[in-house]
């Protein structure tokens, strides 16, 4: 089974693509915000195949978030999904460490054909 750790703090947003993930068979772990992520990430009990992660996110933004976990050698590869669609914001992301950039709003099934082109890897 595919464990995906989602991070997004729109809780509409984030139960849609729980919802969808579930359909597909995945098992999604959902945290609302950055601080959550970061204990996730590092801590779980098992690793997890994708990282969806929001950029704008309370109390620890994305891109700290992807930083904390890179220095800690947690390669799992991460999808950012963001209202941030300037080049630069793309740059940074991916400069972070990223593995992709997804721009909201999104459709269901790039996002999906992102994560197996992911997951692929």
């Amino acid at each position: 089974m595919i464990r995906i750790l989602l991070v997004e703090d729109d809780k509409n947003l984030a139960e849609a693509i729980e919802d969808h993930l579930k359909k597909e068979g995945c098992l999604a772990d959902w945290c609302g915000d950055g601080e959550q992520a970061l204990a996730h990430a590092l801590h779980g009990e098992f690793p997890y195949d994708v990282i969806l992660l929001d950029r704008m996110l309370p109390v620890l933004d994305g891109l700290t978030v992807l930083k904390a976990i890179r220095q800690k050698q947690i390669w799992t590869p991460v999808l950012m999904i963001t209202g941030l669609s300037g080049l630069e914001d793309k740059i940074d992301g991916l400069d972070c460490g990223a593995d992709d950039y997804l721009t909201k709003p999104f459709s269901i099934n790039e996002l999906m054909a992102r994560v197996n082109s992911l997951i692929r890897r």
